[in-house]
């Protein structure tokens, strides 16, 4: 079988299998090759060992040594501008003792890669990158023991370094040779693999470049979006107008008749047309959208109303929490608080709309998407096509922007469907703007309402809490996940929607304090309807529940005169919480910021651990606010994260910074608007966000470097923080509070009431 690489060269089995050496990581079709776990003898699961590397065992799924002695390593995640593909090197690296340029990487590939499931949740070190450690580290024993038989000198006494194995008198003998015979072959994990002792390191722990940085300010190939392969035609799908609506009637030969197109695709509501350069299709789909005759109907709710229609709309209660260590102390509380807190729907706003390409030739399904899970999606769209999984290959291309459930994998279903259609040709479908806006899966609107007592020495002594959410994810899974799907003339409806199980969360992520409170009840309203399609977006329910929590601590402390930093301390006994959080405040100059910020101007304060189990940010900000317009500017910034094992610390840098201008732009401006029928935010003038102009004077994130300890992933954990501190500072520099996002100037003028 030949098939194509992402560059359009044909690439043949003997060339993919290395001309005869020893192929480490591939496996057409991984699930087969890898479905035993490790065992003991007694048939137990090796204790000890990461759980990726445990479901794909094999080492030689997860690195390649080839007989010239070049590295690929392989990894089931993808690569989303959270820079793990540098991040994943530098681990390997380490272990195998070679700078990372000798290593290429490969990612997330239903062909070639283990199965890793989602690139989400921040846990592409964490289970990866463990993964990887522990792989390498495995290997370089192997490659140490291998050098010693044929050195004859003792294993201990080898040293690696740079390809090779060498011996104290001199002699050594690369990698590929060693490998040559098979040395690898068959070769799994085990316990008691015995890593690198962090002292040691000398690529963990560096501010080594991003290595998918250059393309992406050369204007190189860097997405999905920029792929060329030969013969390639493009397509535009004419969507509804609205969630429901169907074709009554359309008129084909419009579109057929124009110059460039090769063809229309419809099948039941689904309405596609393909032209050979694209703009000729983006005419012809104009044209052909003029045809089309819909049957709509009003199945929104009343946008004024929406918070109330959530929470009187079906949900099932579950308390996720209930600790009642010391109720007599919640009757000594001489301040009592309650606060309603809100969000509206956001969208992720992806600067590139979605975009994949598809090809279907000699029976084999082939997708490169830029969704976040390319094992799911070869499964929802072999579901979708009623094809083999066997017979579908998806390969992970990174997109222009998303972090979460955006139109990735949507736009797979849409590069199949009209592939399947043309055979022979790769076709490439780009989404319109008004597509991604008004067709991909919102973040979820979402109410929370929090209950509070304090005593007389300033301490929480009651704490409640609940919070209504629509899902925060639909992702594949089935084809009915796929939004096309829905438009077929058998059209795949959706399962129907869970909840995320704790201690992650979905809704309720982030809903339980990290605090020590003596009596706390958490309760999650999971709403499985959804008014309007809804998904992943970054951080999930975290960064609501992280703004509304940490906005009622500042209402806790102000009711209890302490000062806000102080008083989050006084409830925390996480030594490490308690340092991200001390160096955060210092940095700022937490203190000294009360008494020198000009008038208009506020501080605010905001920490979490995200999911409670992940990274600890603790974010201060200063913030401007306009009396008369309403209008507020994040000025400044300061963070402290700690992510365990700091593997790149720029890279968390980079994560942290991004996640702080993501927020600000959440948490400022970003909301979907809608009427009783049709999603009208169709553009940037209908949902703006975060421009240059707006971007705040500094932002300084200070990382807590922990040797040795698990990786706890990053990109997430910002969000919230940010979030609450904004929201903090914006009612200090204001002095009123507001508790609906987003803190728009027009909401920040009404209730300051200029």
């Amino acid at each position: 079988m030949n098939g194509l690489t992402t560059d359009g060269t044909v690439l043949s089995r003997r060339s993919f299998l290395g001309g005869g050496a020893l192929v480490v990581g591939f496996s057409l079709f991984p699930g087969r090759l890898f479905a035993q776990a490790p065992q003991e003898p007694d048939g137990g699961t090796l204790p000890g060992v990461p759980k990726d590397l445990v479901k794909d065992p094999l080492l030689e799924s997860w690195i390649r040594i080839d007989a010239e002695g070049r590295i690929t390593v392989f990894t089931g995640k993808a690569e989303l501008g959270q820079g793990i593909r540098t991040a994943l090197v530098q681990v390997a690296a380490e272990e195998l003792a070679v700078d990372p340029a000798a290593i290429t990487l490969v990612t997330s590939d239903t062909g070639r890669t283990p199965d890793e499931s989602y690139t989400a949740g921040s846990q592409s070190m964490q289970e990866s990158g463990t993964a990887i450690l522990h792989a390498a580290a495995r290997v370089a024993g192997i490659l140490r023991d291998l050098a010693a038989q044929r050195l004859g000198v003792p294993a201990d006494r080898l040293r690696l370094g740079q390809g090779a194995v060498a011996a104290p008198d001199g002699r050594s003998l690369g990698y590929g040779e060693l490998v040559a015979g098979g040395g690898l072959e068959g070769a799994r994990a085990q316990p008691g693999t015995v890593l690198k002792d962090p002292a040691a390191y000398t690529v963990i722990g560096r501010d080594l470049p991003r290595v998918d940085i250059p393309p992406k300010v050369t204007g190189g190939t860097a997405y999905v979006q920029d792929m060329r392969l030969p013969g390639m035609v493009h397509a535009r799908v004419v969507r509804p107008p609205s969630y429901g609506a169907r074709i009554r009637s359309v008129d084909l030969s419009v579109a057929e008749r124009m110059p460039g197109v090769v063809g229309t695709v419809r099948d039941g509501s689904y309405l596609a047309v393909v032209a050979e350069r694209e703009w000729q299709a983006v005419t012809a789909a104009r044209m052909l959208a003029r045809t089309v005759a819909w049957d709509e109907r009003e199945a929104l709710p009343d946008r004024n109303d929406l918070f109330h229609h959530l929470q009187a709309m079906k949900s099932n209660e579950r308390v996720i929490h209930d600790r009642r260590d010391d109720p007599a102390k919640a009757g000594g509380a001489v301040h009592r608080l309650e606060a309603e807190y809100r969000r509206g729907y956001q969208i992720h706003g992806s600067i590139g709309p979605s975009c994949a390409i598809g090809l279907f030739q000699d029976g084999v399904m082939t997708v490169w998407s830029h969704g976040q899970g390319m094992f799911p999606l070869r499964s929802a769209i072999a579901e979708m096509l009623r094809m083999d999984k066997a017979q579908v290959r998806c390969i992970h291309a990174e997109g222009s922007g998303c972090y979460g459930h955006n139109g990735a994998d949507d736009a797979g279903a849409d590069a199949a469907l009209i592939a399947r259609a043309l055979p022979g040709r790769p076709v490439r479908v780009q989404w319109m703007r008004e597509d991604e806006h008004c067709w991909e899966p919102f973040g979820s609107a979402m109410v929370a309402k929090a209950r509070g007592g304090v005593d007389a020495q300033g301490r929480i002594v009651d704490y409640q809490y609940e919070v209504w959410s629509c899902p925060h994810s639909t992702r594949p899974g089935g084809a009915g996940a796929l939004m096309p799907a829905w438009h077929l003339a058998e059209p795949f409806e959706p399962d129907a929607p869970k909840p995320i199980p704790q201690p992650a969360g979905g809704g309720d992520r982030n809903a339980i304090p990290l605090y020590a409170l003596p009596n706390a009840r958490i309760v999650h309203r999971f709403i499985p309807e959804m008014p309007l399609r809804t998904s992943a977006l970054r951080a999930l329910g975290g960064y609501m529940n992280v703004f509304a929590l940490e906005s009622f601590m500042d209402e806790m402390a102000e009711a209890a005169g302490a000062d806000p930093v102080e008083f989050r301390l006084r409830h925390l006994e996480d030594p490490r919480a308690r340092d991200v959080i001390t160096r955060a405040a210092e940095r700022f100059g937490w203190t000294e910021a009360a008494n020198r910020l000009p008038p208009g101007h506020g501080r605010g304060f905001g920490f979490a651990r995200y999911k409670n189990l992940a990274a600890y940010c603790a974010v201060a900000v200063e913030v401007a606010v306009e009396r008369e317009t309403g209008a507020a500017r994040l000025v400044r910034a300061v963070a402290a994260i700690d992510s365990g094992q700091a593997v790149n610390p720029d890279g968390i840098r980079n994560q942290t910074e991004g996640g702080i201008i993501q927020s600000s732009s959440w948490t400022l401006m970003e909301q979907v608007s809608f009427d009783r029928t049709r999603i009208t935010s169709r553009d940037w003038s209908g949902y703006p966000i975060l421009r240059f102009d707006r971007i705040p004077d500094s932002v300084e994130v200070h990382v807590i470097d922990r040797p040795g300890q698990p990786y706890l992933g990053t990109g997430e954990a910002a969000q919230g923080p940010a979030a609450a501190a904004i929201a903090n500072a914006v009612a200090s520099a204001a002095g009123v509070r507001l508790r609906e996002l987003p803190l728009t100037h027009d909401r920040i003028k009404a209730t300051i009431g200029v």
